[in-house]
């Protein structure tokens, strides 16, 4: 009887043993986006536990990873007015704008006036004859051609303007995306910590109930192949996040950017409505900006064109010293000048071709319209699709499957203690909650990379190099 009741009492203790340690694994909750989260108490030092096969695992090896760089916390807004100041990007459409003006002030210039030597019959001998003077000649610009080049320039002007708002919003989308891609790898790090933690305990607890004999070699083993899994993850979570960050820090035109970590609500997701937003982008993007102004544009062009077989009047003066002599005296003519004036006559060349070339280029740029309107229709209603997704998907993790996850993991932790469930079990919880987690997280952050593209038009790559006048403008189409 004694001895049956040692053996019983040996059984509660070591039941009691895994018991006390998932308590002190999980004894702290915390509150980790808006659901509670068991936490691992990783203080206590399980270093060189003996298996009965002799290994030994050392917990420090298991859980060797750094910790996130410190630094001071960095707001959304600061980052932006840092992109602001220093993208360059930014200062290169800002050229764009100032060559534009100069192209327009250029083309409404009148031709220069041409001055030069003027001379006649000359000849030399005793007689010196001939004539020799100056003369200036004007081009008489006429049918309004120079106001036509600039009203053109002018279209190109204000495309370039356009240029700079999608430039804005390329950069500005950018940031805001990556920001919140450093937020959403900045709380996958911390939940990958946790879950490392847990699983260097879930392999103490297997040393001790080998040492026990009530865990086969099997069990820790496996136990261990889940802790260097979870470290591994931990190490790939910590590489994106800083990744992330230098990205996130040259698209700022600041490479240099102290690592930190970044300040925000990653649960704070926009409410958006889809009739509102495509709205919104099929009448006032810069895309679609863009592509009225370059209607705009070829309509100038056109009228231009028409303008260039109006002839200029051509106009020449010249004053010179005739030396011709008058009689038998030598005297001589004296001061006499001249005039001409001339007109090209459009006979051969009328411009029909440049002309019908505009013309052409007028109905491309009609129909582009049409076209780009119907593409960004698919890409909004593409995005909304995705975006409604994740937030559906974020919706429900929070308010259903987390919630019941906690709740599971909660009463297999009762059961444990009251000797009705067995320790695995209540791992098994730990992990599904915390896969739940990350999933949760992933789906928040989808959530924001679809509404940003949508409240951006679908503008990004704020590195991406801008058209340019060089480029030509009508290839210079915000995308």
């Amino acid at each position: 009887m004694a001895a049956k009741t040692s053996r019983v009492m040996r059984r509660i203790l070591v039941s009691f043993l895994p018991l006390a340690m998932a308590l002190s694994a999980s004894g702290q909750q915390n509150n980790m986006l808006g659901m509670q989260m068991p936490q691992s108490d990783s203080q206590h030092d399980m270093r060189g536990m003996q298996m009965s096969g002799g290994d030994q695992v050392n917990k420090d090896e298991r859980d060797d990873a750094q910790d996130l760089p410190s630094g001071p916390m960095v707001k959304l807004g600061d980052l932006e007015q840092m992109a602001l100041a220093h993208n360059p990007t930014l200062a290169q459409v800002s050229a764009d704008v100032r060559a534009a003006e100069g192209a327009r002030k250029q083309a409404g210039l009148y031709p220069n006036p041409t001055v030069g030597y003027y001379g006649d019959e000359i000849r030399g001998g005793s007689y010196h004859s001939g004539k020799e003077g100056a003369f200036v000649s004007q081009t008489i610009v006429l049918g309004g051609k120079l106001g036509a080049a600039k009203e053109t320039a002018e279209q190109q002007r204000l495309q370039a303007v356009t240029n700079v708002d999608a430039q804005h919003y390329r950069v500005l989308s950018s940031v805001r995306s990556l920001y919140y891609q450093v937020l959403a790898a900045q709380r996958l790090v911390e939940v990958r910590r946790q879950l490392l933690s847990l699983a260097n305990d879930a392999v103490d607890t297997s040393h001790q109930l080998g040492n026990v004999g009530q865990a086969d070699r099997p069990d820790v083993l496996q136990a261990e192949v889940e802790a260097e899994q979870a470290g591994l993850a931990l190490d790939s979570a910590k590489q994106d996040y800083l990744s992330l960050w230098q990205t996130l820090a040259a698209t700022t035109g600041n490479p240099g950017l102290t690592w930190g970590r970044v300040e925000g609500n990653l649960e704070d997701i926009p409410q958006l409505d889809q009739q509102e937003w495509l709205t919104k982008v099929l009448t006032g993007s810069p895309q679609v900006r863009y592509a009225q102004q370059e209607t705009e544009r070829a309509q100038a062009a056109l009228r231009e064109s028409k303008k260039v077989p109006i002839p200029d009047i051509q106009i020449s003066a010249n004053v010179s010293q005739d030396n011709e002599p008058l009689d038998t005296t030598l005297g001589r003519t004296g001061v006499v000048s001249g005039a001409q004036v001339g007109v090209q006559l459009p006979i051969f060349n009328r411009n029909q071709g440049n002309v019908e070339e505009a013309k052409a280029e007028l109905e491309r740029s009609q129909a582009e319209i049409q076209r780009l309107q119907l593409d960004l229709r698919r890409k909004v209603v593409s995005q909304f699709r995705d975006y409604t997704t994740a937030r559906m998907a974020a919706d429900r993790y929070r308010t259903s499957m987390l919630p019941r996850a906690q709740k599971a993991y909660d009463l297999y932790k009762a059961n444990y203690s009251n000797m009705a469930a067995a320790y695995p079990q209540v791992l098994i919880a730990q992990r599904t909650l915390f896969q739940l987690q990350v999933d949760y997280i992933h789906a928040l952050e989808a959530v924001w990379m679809n509404a940003l593209q949508i409240e951006g038009y679908g503008l990004s790559d704020g590195l991406a190099a801008p058209s340019s006048p060089s480029n030509g403008w009508r290839t210079g189409l915000p995308q």
